[in-house]
């Protein structure tokens, strides 16, 4: 039977001039077939621009028969270029499953499961496509041979309406992309990864962008574990560790309806087989009643979807709307599908039946909420054809509402209105029924608390950390002497918005509630740290393991030297297991001494001159500990290094011993193959290719993010010839660059640079190399001209400064380094630190050697406060008393205006003593006119 001949409802036109236009440029159509494409068109802007562009087509399509349609769709998305492909097979689809629902010719399911299966096609043609381009690149890891229909053993599941089938018109798609790490064991863990992430957003990018074809699907993959802090494309092991430590409830609900829609087919049924024991409880969970009913009060409160009038109803999230039949139903199939596996189904028509079937929703309700809910979602779909956006509101005003009705093929807007009051009311009856929520429980804090500090804490039952019950209990034993203390601080209102962000990021509270009870110091600490620096506070609540230091007896010691917090390091990593586990460890054990410095410095036991010295001892300390290991592991994979080995050159603040909360490393390799032409392992590399790739392993070691975190940024800028050279460089390229080629920039990064960790006789030559290179003669007129021209080149790219900025600007800290470097330059000196650099300086500076000490000890007071306070730039009206504080205490300058003129004055003087030094950048040694 043809596409007209089963045609059995008619949209209204609301547009009769759209509707004749779109009739007459369809003239093969007849009947109610040219009712049709009139009715749609007039009430469908977007389906009108459809209908004209792919008339043609269309008329082809309904031609035939009706279920050959979407086969023939899904065949022609992967032929020829994916881009266009998929995009033009994804606007006939749009046009025919519109045609199809307006006209009653198929029934929701058949609508939502067409757009469904589509987008399973798509994603699996995305992936693959992109999978391609990235084995294409010369320096990945895939190869072309790689790519097959397991897409390299990245699995992807569909989430949400898509899992179950029943994807909106103009929906979203929500997937989590893994990988299974196991697949190619012989490639490297990480680069293998980055190639994975490049090609999953190369992937998204490919469905999502609107370009003039149109798009394909908006992707959202922001439902994979931790989505602020993890990868777009992560292995299975680390998700299956996240959901098994802190999977919550709405997460657990949101994997019933997962499903695998392309890729690895075998191995994503077995990841979800072994996340079924978080999914389906063993025990009847009445708890995630309340969990459920307190996520619909979160969505309200932060949709304000509180309104009744139909104008800008929200049908998904409003009240009596389609996300409380959906709750209704997953909540109770949570409750019992541990004990049912008949109830673990991902439809949610087909949840509510199983659900009558096993006695947990009556018959009649079932029934009642099943043709509610296909009823919204056909409606929904009405509002989403209008002009194809993805939203579940009804139009705000009565107009919009009537194009809803005609578009449904109702012509009385009245009957329409009142139909669906009487459905949202129903729906909401239920609801509310079953979840019963009980009063809000005042909290007894105290009458000090003004009216904007209770919405912020009652806001709080909302959070991921009071998501049991157990965290609840917990944090009431500690809320009286925790809510005593916030209103004990400087100004109590700022320290309860700051713990206010520490709550909202946990990803969960028994445990650290658990720490707070069990060791009532820590509140003390908490509050401090939400007094003066609330973005350590939000830190903390995302890396909460770290106050398990705090306890540890040790914490507020005296600072340990380089070897022992080396020794401390490798030792814990020994202990770890593979490769990925010390890395592992050595971003948790690093992240504890981090936070170590900087409670110090909050607190006072450390000033931010001592505090930016333990920065520096902490980075060597992990690149000493961590490089053997890296090393290590490169050798499994290649062989011994060939040669005399390689050593890391610290540069910059690095070498030159002081960093701030906030710095990245700024690292080069050196080796020496000592004639060695390869490797000798079982997959050997040349000399070059070994230290290179060494140097990438590293890097990555450092930088990847891991389910610790990340160690440090890295910058290798600073080896010979920048970007452009080798990222490892041989020890006599090495030295014949800095003797031949380099710039005056290159000598003068030189005079900080240390040798942090290698081979030791390579160490030696590497620093031989250097001093040898600073103590050469140098003309003096070029590099004081090199440098003046430096300077200006940094103030127009970076700007002057000003106020409380103490890097950037004349006579600010990296205008002093750039002098400093410049003094040790002419004078020979090996020194690497500043003060030491300025005081075989004087013959040139003379007492503007001193002016400049004292100016870079004030602002490097100011920066190493003002990176532990923020990672942007000071800004006054945005610190609170406690920040203030400390910079105070710091400075010994009260008050943030008398501070920004003291960093002026300061920067004013030291500007003062640069200039005149280098007015002699055109003048003869003796100080006559060049």
């Amino acid at each position: 039977m043809d596409f007209a001949a089963q045609i059995t409802r008619l949209p209204i036109a609301v547009d009769e001039t759209a509707a004749t236009r779109a009739r007459e440029a369809n003239g093969w159509a007849g009947g109610d077939m040219a009712r049709l494409i009139g009715g749609t068109a007039g009430s469908s802007p977007y389906l009108a621009g459809l209908i004209e562009r792919e008339g043609q087509w269309l008329s082809e399509a309904v031609a035939g028969p009706v279920d050959g349609v979407i086969p023939g769709l899904m065949a022609a998305a992967g032929e020829g270029d994916p881009a266009g492909a998929l995009r033009q097979a994804k606007r006939r689809l749009a046009l025919f499953t519109a045609l199809a629902d307006l006209a009653g010719i198929w029934p929701l399911e058949k609508v939502t499961g067409a757009l469904a299966d589509f987008a399973d096609r798509a994603v699996q043609v995305a992936w693959r496509h992109a999978l391609e381009q990235e084995a294409a690149r010369r320096k990945s890891v895939l190869e072309p041979e790689d790519v097959d229909d397991d897409l390299c053993g990245i699995f992807i599941l569909a989430m949400g309406k898509m899992g179950a089938g029943e994807l909106n018109y103009s929906s979203d798609i929500d997937l989590i992309v893994l990988f299974d790490q196991d697949r190619w064991p012989e490639r490297d863990p990480h680069e293998l990864r980055a190639s994975l992430v490049r090609a999953t957003r190369e992937a998204a990018k490919l469905l999502s962008d609107n370009t003039a074809e149109g798009y394909v699907f908006r992707t959202d993959l922001r439902l994979r574990p931790d989505p602020s802090v993890t990868p777009v494309c992560l292995s299975m092991e680390a998700a299956e560790r996240y959901y098994e430590s802190v999977g919550r409830t709405w997460e657990r609900a949101a994997h019933i309806k997962a499903r695998v829609c392309a890729g690895d087919l075998r191995e994503g049924a077995g990841y979800l087989e072994r996340l079924r024991p978080f999914i389906w409880r063993k025990h009847l969970d009445f708890a995630a009643i309340q969990d459920a009913h307190d996520m619909r009060l979160a969505i309200r409160e932060h949709k304000g979807l509180h309104g009744t009038a139909l104008e800008g109803r929200d049908l998904k999230l409003g009240r009596g709307g389609i996300r409380e039949i959906e709750f209704f139903t997953q909540t109770r199939q949570i409750i019992a599908g541990g004990r049912d596996p008949e109830l673990r189904v991902r439809g949610t028509v087909e949840g509510l039946a199983r659900l009558a079937e096993k006695g947990w929703v009556g018959e009649e309700e079932a029934a009642q909420l099943s043709a509610d809910y296909r009823a919204h979602r056909e409606l929904e779909h009405r509002i989403q054809m209008v002009h194809d956006q993805q939203t579940h509101a009804l139009p705000k005003d009565a107009a919009g509402i009537e194009r809803i009705a005609r578009l449904s093929g109702e012509g009385d807007t009245q009957a329409f209105r009142a139909g669906l009051e009487a459905r949202l009311g129903r729906v909401a009856k239920l609801a509310e029924g079953f979840f019963a929520p009980g009063k809000k429980r005042q909290q007894e804090d105290g009458p000090e608390w003004g009216e904007a500090a209770r919405e912020i804490m009652d806001r709080w039952k909302g959070y991921n950390a009071f998501r049991s019950t157990r965290a609840g209990e917990l944090f009431a034993r500690i809320r009286p002497e925790l809510m005593e203390r916030l209103a004990g601080a400087a100004r109590p209102e700022e320290a309860l918005t700051a713990f206010d962000g520490f709550l909202r990021g946990l990803p969960a509270g028994i445990q650290i509630f658990s720490l707070f009870a069990a060791n009532p110091q820590l509140l003390g600490l908490i509050v401090d740290i939400c007094a003066t620096a609330p973005e350590l506070a939000e830190y903390l609540s995302r890396n909460a393991g770290v106050l398990d230091a705090v306890i540890g007896g040790d914490f507020f010691a005296d600072w340990p030297d380089a070897a022992t917090l080396e020794a401390s390091l490798s030792a814990e990593m020994a202990r770890a297991g593979d490769y990925e586990g010390k890395l592992d460890t050595a971003r948790r054990w690093a992240k504890e001494w981090h936070f170590r410095i900087g409670v110090h410095l909050l607190r006072g036991h450390a000033d931010a001159l001592v505090s930016g010295e333990q920065y520096a001892l902490l980075a060597e300390a992990v690149l000493r500990a961590v490089y053997p290991v890296v090393e290590a592991e490169h050798a499994r994979r290649h062989g011994a290094a060939p040669g005399r080995g390689a050593v890391v050159l610290g540069m910059g603040s690095l070498g030159a011993g002081w960093l701030n909360a906030r710095s990245d490393l700024d690292l080069i390799m050196i080796y020496d193959a000592n004639g060695a032409e390869a490797s000798d392992g079982a997959r050997p590399l040349t000399a070059g290719a070994w230290y290179a790739r060494l140097t990438k392993a590293l890097v990555t070691a450092l930088t990847a993010l891991m389910a610790e975190g990340r160690l440090y940024e890295v910058d290798m800028r600073l080896r010979p010839s920048g970007n452009a050279g080798p990222v490892a460089t041989s020890l006599s390229a090495f030295a014949a660059y800095q003797r031949e080629e380099a710039w005056t920039w290159e000598h003068l990064a030189l005079t900080r640079a240390r040798v942090i960790c290698g081979a030791e006789a390579l160490a030696r030559e590497v620093e031989a190399v250097r001093c040898e290179v600073l103590a050469a003669p140098k003309d003096r007129a070029r590099v004081l001209a090199d440098v003046a021209e430096m300077r200006a080149r940094i103030f127009d790219a970076k700007g002057s400064g000003g106020g409380l900025e103490a890097k950037i600007g004349p006579g600010r800290m990296q205008d002093i380094e750039l002098t400093a470097q410049a003094a040790a330059l002419l004078a020979g000196l090996p020194a690497r630190r500043l003060d030491d650099q300025l005081a075989g300086a004087e013959g040139w500076l003379g007492e503007g050697a001193g002016v400049l000490a004292q100016s870079y000890a004030l602002l490097r007071q100011v920066q190493g406060c003002s990176r532990l306070l923020t990672a942007g730039a000071l800004e006054p009206e945005a610190l609170g008393q406690g920040a203030r504080a400390l910079l105070a205490r710091e400075t010994g300058v009260e008050g943030l205006e008398a501070l920004s003129d003291r960093v002026d004055e300061a920067a004013r003087g030291a500007a003062k003593v640069i200039e005149g030094a280098l007015g002699g950048a055109e003048r003869g040694d003796d100080g006559r006119e060049g």
